[in-house]
């Protein structure tokens, strides 16, 4: 499909978006809606890439051989399914599939049906003020189009997208950087809370995508500039930059489709480590960078040794010279070079067979030459310094299921560093803290014993994480009512179990400081 560059004809796409809008919210054509409409089940279904419980419950709504308008929109843009000319006019009541063609997300077939040229489909969300519903445009997906992706496909709001979405820091700032925005979600949501946002991307095609939803979704305050990484905004600085780069591991030879929005042209994962220098050089002080990203497992070579030496590559300006940034990297997981291999082969759109025997052994043969035998997944989180203060460095392993809306989190997270970092050990025992109401302590018994084998701390939110106490500390905790200070916790305990108050604080302090810091006890 040739897509129009938004800009050549700015107040007649502006116009016809204006009119789709009318008949996307007089169609009630929301997530809810979609749901409601075709089931939990079906729902579920088009999650995995099944549509056809979605059609049938379609196909069993319609009343004497017609359907609403909400049903046509759905059979059109969701399930990428050709409808009747009346019913696509009918749906498309405001705008018009003359309107509809123009702006390119529509064509007729030689025998009148409509065809939808994009996928279309709404998007929701919940935020303090409330739930936001937004519609997303991007291209067809490999249902839809009957065959792989083209290289220079357009994806639309996928996994990746909502993780990072969730891990976003929502303060009020000035300007965000939105890295290789794809079809503009990232920058859309930085638009809430930002007064500009710079939105890039080394392709045309996602630009005009990403201008288009922007401007259906009545967002204004997003700037659009072509470029490679962090070309279109060379000598600029923001508060925030997030990024879902195109960071999977593509071995580069020739035969291998190379896919825009997944894939960065470099060997390995060099694009990451390039992302991560780029963020500290554009970050304004006390700015936070956060993005996705891979990194290779090499023989005998732990990741984190890698990404480790990209962060303290990592440098940024400062009247006293070159500075370090803080870093906070989280893997969520780890897949074997095989897996891998087959993972981002299906996600091309590529099914078991020959084609895809092939490209396994261009990956495989790839990952071998140099080394690689895995791949890790997961989450930078960098901050440019605003003062000196104690350095931010944490580099963990994380799995287990993650609850959504993590940006507070981070936000905190760092926060939290701050002010234990600020405090020496006699200060951090003046602390009042409180267990967090989402912390629940584990206790393990062997059969017959009166002492715990195991005592651990359980977070019910954020990255889920467990922590091992032993007694002493669980006692402490577990007085931390936001009454007594650690140090008269301390003191009380230490006379309860004839131990040194001194012995008692030594112990229990680091542990206090890192259980403030991932947010198991609130200041």
């Amino acid at each position: 499909m040739g897509w129009r560059r938004l800009y050549l004809d700015g107040e007649v796409t502006i116009e016809l978006l204006a009119r789709l809008r009318i008949d996307l919210t007089s169609a009630d054509f929301t997530v809810g809606t979609l749901t409601a409409v075709w089931g939990e089940e079906a729902d579920a279904a088009l999650h995995r890439g099944h549509r056809v419980p979605a059609r049938r419950a379609l196909d069993a709504r319609r009343v004497n051989g017609t359907a609403e308008a909400i049903d046509t929109l759905a059979r059109l843009f969701v399930l990428g399914l050709p409808v009747d000319p009346a019913e696509a006019a009918t749906a498309l009541a405001t705008v018009g599939v003359d309107g509809a063609r123009e702006l390119a997300i529509v064509r007729a077939s030689d025998d009148g049906q409509v065809w939808p040229a994009v996928d279309l489909r709404p998007y929701s969300f919940v935020e303090d003020s409330g739930a936001v519903d937004w519609w997303i445009i991007s291209d067809l997906g490999e249902i839809s189009l009957g065959h792989a992706l083209s290289e220079n496909h357009v994806l639309g709001v996928g996994g990746a997208s909502l993780t990072l979405s969730g891990l976003m820091v929502h303060n009020p700032i000035d300007s965000v950087l939105d890295l290789g925005t794809g079809c503009g979600i990232q920058a859309m949501h930085a638009s809430r809370h930002a007064r500009r946002v710079v939105a890039t991307d080394i392709s045309q095609r996602a630009l005009d995508f990403a201008a288009m939803n922007a401007t259906l979704n009545s967002i204004t305050n997003i700037e659009f500039r072509l470029g490679s990484l962090f070309a279109p905004v060379a000598g600029e600085s923001f508060d925030q930059i997030v990024s879902n780069p195109p960071f999977v591991i593509t071995p580069r030879i020739p035969g291998v489709p190379a896919y825009e929005y997944r894939d960065g042209g470099l060997v390995g994962d060099a694009l990451v480590a390039e992302v991560v220098a780029g963020a500290a050089i554009h970050l304004k002080p006390g700015g936070i960078a956060q993005m996705l990203g891979n990194w290779e497992y090499h023989h005998g070579v732990d990741a984190f040794e890698r990404v480790g030496r990209w962060i303290d590559a990592a440098r940024v300006g400062s009247p006293a010279g070159d500075a370090a940034v803080d870093a906070w990297v989280v893997e969520r997981e780890v897949q074997d070079a095989p897996l891998y291999t087959e993972t981002w082969i299906r996600d091309g759109g590529t099914r078991p067979g020959d084609e895809f025997d092939r490209l396994s052994d261009a990956w495989l043969d790839d990952f071998a030459a140099r080394g690689v035998t895995a791949v890790g997944f997961g989450y930078i989180t960098l901050r440019r310094p605003a003062e000196q203060t104690s350095p931010f460095r944490r580099l963990e392993r994380l799995g287990g299921a993650v609850t959504g809306g993590l940006g507070e989190h981070v936000a905190d997270t760092l926060g939290a560093h701050d002010w234990q970092a600020a405090l020496d050990d006699t200060a951090l025992s003046r602390a009042l803290l409180t267990v967090a109401s989402d912390v629940t302590e584990e206790r393990h018994y062997w059969p017959g014993d009166e002492d715990p084998a195991a005592i651990t701390l359980r977070q019910g939110g954020a990255f889920a994480r467990v922590y091992p106490m032993g007694t002493v500390l669980a006692a402490v905790v577990g007085a931390c009512d936001g009454e007594l200070s650690i140090a008269a916790i301390c003191a009380a305990l230490a006379q309860l179990l004839d131990l040194r108050e001194d012995d008692v604080r030594e112990e229990v302090l680091p542990a206090i400081r890192e259980l403030v810091e991932t947010g198991f006890l609130l200041i």
